[in-house]
């Protein structure tokens, strides 16, 4: 009798269900729920370990941005260096200009005086000849003597001073010519070389700041790609943030159906008790006559794994390195249209969204014999539950995609043993575990 009693008891707690995944009765002990409490407690200070890493990317971004201020100031006062130094070089150009100008006219008056010193050359040389033809300063002498009166002598005397006065007038002209054409190529070819020597080192001084503002450009660029990570970073570790206080909220929402379901089974094993000792006393009372029939058999449904294969398909990537980073999951693959994506185990949504690295992804938390896992389902190209929603195993969650950082039709899936985080510590392989 006591034997029948305790099969019966047996085959109804066993014929009871879970909500996250077919359990025995060990499963939903208040262990159990002591352990997700511990799981909540852990989640909370991941959290806030977050918020002080967003901190600390936040400072680092102001820290980035006032070294970005400091160049934009250092890159403005070149820019205005280099500007003026373009102007004076500017200047300098139609000063070269206006000299090479000058130049020019100078060479049509050194050839005006180049043609006089050689008419004035071509007339000394005439003299000198004759001179030597006719004896030099002797013909002046017989030029005076041979006057017929005194009055001629005094005209040839006046004709001879007024010749000689002449000669000496073209040497000193022909002097003062041959000075002021060594004097005029003089000063301009020092004007044109200083002009020359300056636009040279403005030229160069041009070149040095250019150099500075396209190191001050190449570093200002390496600042802001420097912000744009942190930006990047902040924004991952805000996603991370909301992930984990999403967990939290899934993980209270698990210990609150954890506690009703241990409640329901206290409940369910009274009754139990209490209909096993009434019927134990309407057969002692019946004097043991009658044999109660048998207890049907009850066979577990069949489950195969702790977890089912959420997608069909190939799989085309497993976990660990892949493109020198960690791979935290498994990819499967499959071209065709629509295919539909299922929840590994019953679970609670975390959260569904649309993330920049994950796409259209599904984080859902599990509690499978006392321990808490979470899966992801990343890259949908559509999403069928939402934020805390109770999902049943096998139910359709989602549809295969390509969205997100993501290369083709596929759904990447990753099983995690305790919580998600952003390293992805806890990541196991899923294909372990159906």
């Amino acid at each position: 009798m006591k034997k029948q009693i305790l099969s019966l008891a047996v085959v109804s707690t066993l014929s009871l269900g879970s909500l996250f995944s077919p359990i025995t009765l060990d499963q939903a002990k208040a262990e159990s729920i002591s352990e997700m409490q511990k799981q909540k407690e852990e989640l909370e200070q991941k959290r806030s370990g977050i918020t002080s890493e967003i901190n600390e990317k936040d400072s680092m971004i102001g820290e980035l941005q006032n070294e970005q201020q400091v160049l934009n100031d250092q890159i403005k006062k070149l820019d205005f260096a280099v500007s003026d130094a373009e102007q004076k070089i500017a200047a300098k150009n139609a000063e070269i200009a206006q000299t090479t100008e000058e130049i020019e006219q100078l060479k049509v008056e050194i050839a005006e005086l180049v043609k006089r010193i050689d008419q004035r050359n071509e007339l000394l040389k005439d003299k000198a000849r004759s001179l030597q033809e006719n004896g030099g300063t002797v013909n002046y002498i017989d030029v005076l003597l041979g006057a017929n009166s005194f009055s001629d002598f005094i005209d040839r005397v006046s004709a001879v001073t007024t010749i000689v006065q002449a000669d000496k007038g073209i040497l000193e002209q022909h002097a003062r010519d041959k000075e002021e054409l060594e004097t005029k190529q003089q000063e301009v070819e020092t004007k044109l070389n200083n002009l020359q020597e300056m636009k040279k080192d403005l030229e160069a001084l041009k070149v040095k700041l250019n150099a500075q503002i396209e190191e001050k450009n190449n570093l200002m660029s390496s600042l802001k790609h420097e912000e744009e990570q942190m930006h990047a970073e902040k924004l991952d570790l805000a996603e991370a943030a909301d992930v984990l206080a999403a967990q939290e909220a899934a993980m209270a929402q698990a210990i609150k159906l954890a506690q009703k379901r241990e409640a329901e089974r206290q409940a369910e094993l009274e009754r139990q008790r209490k209909a096993a000792a009434e019927a134990a006393a309407a057969q002692k009372s019946s004097g043991g006559s009658s044999t109660p029939d048998p207890a049907p058999a009850v066979t577990a449904p069949a489950s195969g794994g702790m977890i089912i294969m959420p997608a069909s398909g190939r799989i085309t990537s497993g976990l660990g390195a892949r493109w020198g980073s960690f791979h935290a999951g498994i990819d499967i693959a499959n071209k065709s249209a629509n295919v539909p994506i299922y929840a590994a185990a019953d679970g609670v949504v975390i959260r569904s969204y649309y993330s920049s690295s994950y796409g259209n992804v599904i984080f859902v938390a599990h509690s499978i014999n006392g321990q808490t896992w979470t899966t992801v389902y990343a890259h949908m190209s559509s999403r069928l539950a939402g934020n805390g929603a109770v999902v049943s195993r096998g139910q359709q969650i989602g549809v295969m995609g390509n969205t997100g950082q993501s290369y083709g039709q596929h759904l990447h899936f990753e099983l995690h043993k305790g919580s998600w985080n952003a390293s992805k510590s806890n990541a196991v392989n899923p294909a372990a575990y159906w």
